[in-house]
């Protein structure tokens, strides 16, 4: 009988991605908003991106399906394929974004070379990779278990004991763009989810459970980056540990924070691949996306991620409002090898999140996108069926 995971497995699955120095650091970019209207776009961001967290899972789960597999289901076997592609090169982008960001906290807490902390971690993601995502449960209760408590500690530390002195921010954000920062987390994991969710005994409470764990665990993580920054004036997570007194304790939330994070990235990397190509393996093909990972963090620096953010959100925000269209309102499946309604609205969808861009609203710009393109799917294709 084959091994399925239960909901607390995918709860832990996904509290370790919510634990994350990429959260951390994108949560101090939320500074300039304050306390009050910083918190509000964490809460409102994460509404947004969990909802559509969920129903990725939903959809994946219930087909037993990869993430990228279930996007054929909208796009065409054929059509697919596009965004197996971009996702493999997101997750590849990831992978190194987050040794780098790891490997530079970690050496800023214990001098010994970046390209030395690159290595520890990437070898601790073989690691996580060789054990495997159903057989990680009491490895991941042991890290979960340190880094809930490391993590409670560091709360603790930057909020309880605050001198209450509010440093003024540099630059000026508006609310939109916090909403926004705050959604492209979430929204970064739509085409990894049902990776995940396929594997459970319970597809949708799993999806429910991962959504949740994740929307809690994500929030608190911006929120830490958000005090620290306001209450210290620090934006950098190295120099934030070390002023809240956590030595080897900082280093261990570096190191595998960033360890059961991407372990994700690249896990998915290696599913998503066997999407364009039949026959290879996944696990295998994993290994080398950490590898290559890996030398990227030490040969390139990845200071600023915010452009990377929101590509991301443009490619994927309207590729799963279709997935949603389809499943939740058309009730209807591609069966072909390309299905060019869909793509040409993809298109629009894409190009309309970057308009959207450029226009601040107070819930962001992802959400009005997937409306737009939620809305345009089911009146094309209504309008196709009148026709034909």
């Amino acid at each position: 009988m084959e091994k399925r995971t239960s909901l607390f497995d995918n709860g832990l699955i996904w509290f370790g991605a919510g634990v994350s120095i990429a959260e951390i650091l994108t949560g101090t970019y939320l500074a300039p908003l304050g306390m009050e209207k910083g918190l509000a776009a964490i809460v409102i961001g994460h509404i947004i991106g969990c909802i559509m967290l969920f129903l990725a899972g939903v959809i994946g789960g219930r087909e037993r399906l990869s993430a990228m597999e279930s996007v054929k289901l909208s796009f065409g076997q054929k059509g697919g394929l596009l965004f197996s592609i971009l996702n493999v090169l997101q997750l590849v982008g990831w992978t190194a974004i987050m040794i780098y960001d790891g490997a530079l906290a970690a050496d800023g807490v214990m001098a010994a070379g970046q390209w030395i902390w690159c290595m520890v971690i990437g070898g601790l993601i073989l690691l996580w990779i060789f054990i495997g995502i159903t057989n990680l449960g009491k490895v991941n209760v042991v890290a979960m278990g340190a880094l809930f408590i490391l993590t409670l500690i560091l709360s603790k530390i930057i909020f309880a004991g605050s001198s209450g002195t509010v440093f003024a921010a540099d630059e000026a954000m508006t609310f939109g763009a916090g909403v926004e920062l705050s959604v492209a987390m979430p929204l970064s994991w739509l085409p990894l989810i049902s990776d995940y969710t396929r594997e459970a005994k319970d597809p949708v409470k799993s999806s429910a459970v991962s959504a949740v764990v994740y929307g809690l665990v994500s929030s608190w993580m911006y929120l830490i980056g958000m005090g620290a920054a306001i209450f210290t004036g620090e934006y950098d997570i190295a120099q934030i540990m070390l002023k809240a007194g956590l030595g080897i304790a900082g280093l261990l939330i570096i190191v595998f924070s960033t360890v059961t994070t991407t372990f994700l990235d690249a896990w998915s990397a290696g599913i998503s691949t066997e999407s364009i190509f039949r026959g290879l393996s996944g696990k295998k093909v994993a290994l080398v996306v950490t590898v290559l990972g890996t030398i990227a963090a030490i040969v390139y620096p990845m200071d600023n991620i915010t452009n990377f953010l929101y590509l991301i959100g443009s490619v994927f925000a309207p590729m799963i409002a279709i997935q949603i269209a389809d499943c939740f309102f058309l009730k209807r499946k591609s069966s072909g090898t390309f299905d060019w309604v869909n793509l040409i609205v993809w298109l629009a969808g894409f190009i309309a999140y970057r308009i959207l861009m450029g226009i601040d609203m107070p819930v962001g710009n992802t959400l009005p996108d997937m409306v737009i393109t939620i809305l345009l799917c089911v009146i094309v294709r209504k309008i196709a069926r009148v026709s034909a």
